[in-house]
């Protein structure tokens, strides 16, 4: 739409100034003094224990035990998951970071402590180190004695959440601050593959680009996620990722020819051109015959008016109708992450018919033969 003007539908990249990677707790004293924030991960019964002499505090920053045992009991932090307290390190205890915080992880006694807790971690500690306009953030978990294959999970989740709690949508407003989190360690066992770090935090990158690209998508005004910017965004997609990713876009004439009337009505009366969009991953070297297929199909309204059933009146939430399109965003997302991570065996589909159900001369009456 012309008063959309030249403003992002989605960024592919929209994380690209900030580094995560991870650390062996080796080098735990390091990590914390090249930090301006810590944050650790404590679970209900290593809180419920804690002591002002804690070794891992201690080993982390000689003192910073008793500084936490205090911070515990003034704000009765118990681990909870969920949960959080952070501080500012006064300057007379002579901490080498700034700010110090606690995120709670729950009871793995009474539950299973999910991927989501974890990607939770993550995304509360760097949204602090980025409300406190810290430019380095540590992430420690206290208890450290996974095996590698169960780290390399829960660094991915922790690692899109660091990605996550960094978003800040900044694509409408005239004026905004520079983020200024750019950098993001996480500690890892002693004894862990590089190689398995590294695919994990590849896969975090991916799965968290995919995520925001789908925010920004279903964020986005109307008149900036047209069923056309959808179309370019699939574009993107298969552009960023040639070897594995195609993409066909069926124009209305190509529709009408295949006889896609209910699909057309939708979109009569709306200047907005219809766009049926199919994304294909294949994966590199594979024989499309032999792969199993799936197919993730997304609802692209872009906007419903509710066409001559107009939506008026208290409780339509007409202002809200962009969000007939949040299927299409989470579809266009799915295919970015899938597209990154590549996965093998696998044919993936991504179909969306975006559309606009506007009013006008040409629009659909109630009643019409298709």
């Amino acid at each position: 739409a012309v008063s959309g003007g030249s403003f992002p539908a989605g960024v592919m990249h929209p994380h690209a100034d900030l580094a995560v990677t991870s650390s062996s707790v080796v080098y735990d004293a390091k990590n914390a003094s090249a930090s301006e924030m810590v944050v650790f991960s404590m679970c209900e019964a290593d809180c419920a224990a804690l002591g002002a002499n804690d070794a891992v505090f201690d080993g982390v920053a000689p003192g910073l035990g008793s500084l936490i045992k205090e911070l515990v009991d003034e704000k009765e932090f118990k681990g909870e998951a969920g949960t959080s307290v952070f501080t500012r390190v006064p300057s007379s205890v002579g901490m080498p970071f700034k700010h110090v915080g606690l995120v709670g992880v729950g009871d793995p006694a009474k539950s299973d402590i999910t991927p989501e807790v974890w990607i939770a971690y993550g995304k509360e500690a760097s949204k602090a180190a980025r409300e406190s306009k810290c430019a380095s953030l540590y992430l420690r978990k206290y208890w450290i004695g996974d095996t590698p294959e169960m780290f390399k999970a829960k660094l991915s989740s922790i690692a899109i959440g660091a990605y996550l709690g960094t978003d800040e949508d900044v694509r409408f407003k005239s004026k905004s601050d520079k983020a200024t989190l750019t950098n993001v360690i996480v500690s890892s066992p002693k004894e862990c593959d590089p190689d398995l770090l590294k695919q994990a935090l590849q896969e975090a990158y991916a799965t968290a680009a995919g995520v925001t690209l789908t925010k920004q998508l279903v964020a986005a005004p109307p008149n900036v996620v047209t069923p056309t910017a959808l179309a370019s965004t699939a574009i993107a997609i298969a552009d960023e990722f040639p070897e594995t990713m195609t993409v066909k876009i069926l124009e209305e004439a190509e529709c009408r020819a295949l006889g896609m009337g209910a699909y057309l009505g939708v979109s009569e009366a709306s200047d907005e051109p219809p766009k049926f969009i199919h994304l294909t991953y294949t994966p590199v070297g594979s024989d499309a015959g032999k792969l199993k297929k799936v197919a993730i199909v997304g609802k692209g309204l872009t906007f419903d008016s509710g066409g001559y059933n107009i939506k008026a009146g208290a409780g339509s939430m007409i202002e809200m109708m962009k969000f007939d399109m949040g299927g299409s965003g989470a579809t266009l997302g799915a295919a970015r992450t899938v597209a990154q991570t590549a996965p093998p065996n696998v044919q993936a589909h991504f179909i969306i018919a975006a559309c606009e159900n506007m009013i006008g001369s040409r629009g659909l009456r109630p009643g019409d033969i298709l």
